[in-house]
Order: structure tokens, then C-alpha cells, then sequence
């Protein structure tokens, strides 16, 4: 039956372990990418294209908050390895 385990919380299968994922390389990427988009509308608005300062502000924020997240996660890493121990 379908709705078995709606009905009987006990016939549900248990769930499972989660993942312990890098995010060093999904921080990196992203970060990567941001600069990437800091450059070209950098260059844009050197070349004097109107209307793309707040771009260029905000792929500022994002290579920023990229790299605020790459501190994080190596100091979430190391309580997790520490409390592994």
C-alpha cells in the first residue's frame, strides 16, 4: 500500500546519513565566477558603458561574501574534524 507510511509511521524505511560535501570547491567556483563578472563589468565601465555601476557593485559583494563563506567553511571544517576526534 501507498500511503503505508502516512498512515504507520513505523513501516517507513529510516533515512539516510548525510552527505559530508566540499564546499571548497562550491565557494571557489562560485567566487571564481563572481570575479569573472567583476572583471567584465569592470571593463565595461572603464570602456564607459552607462548604467553598470551598482552591477560592478554588486559583483564586488559577491566576490566578498564568497570569500567570507571560504573563511567559514575552513572554520567549519575544523570543529568538525576536532569534534571527530
Amino acid at each position: 500500500m501507498r500511503f503505508a507510511p502516512i498512515v504507520d509511521p513505523a513501516v517507513r524505511k529510516s533515512a539516510p546519513k548525510p552527505v559530508r560535501v566540499d564546499l571548497r570547491k562550491v565557494f571557489l567556483i562560485g567566487t571564481a565566477l563572481w570575479v569573472v563578472a567583476l572583471i567584465v563589468f569592470g571593463v565595461l565601465v572603464a570602456v564607459g558603458v552607462d548604467g553598470l555601476n551598482d552591477a560592478l557593485i554588486i559583483c564586488a559583494f559577491g566576490v566578498l561574501f564568497g570569500m567570507l563563506m571560504l573563511v567559514w567553511e575552513h572554520f567549519d571544517r575544523w570543529d568538525y574534524r576536532r569534534l571527530g576526534e
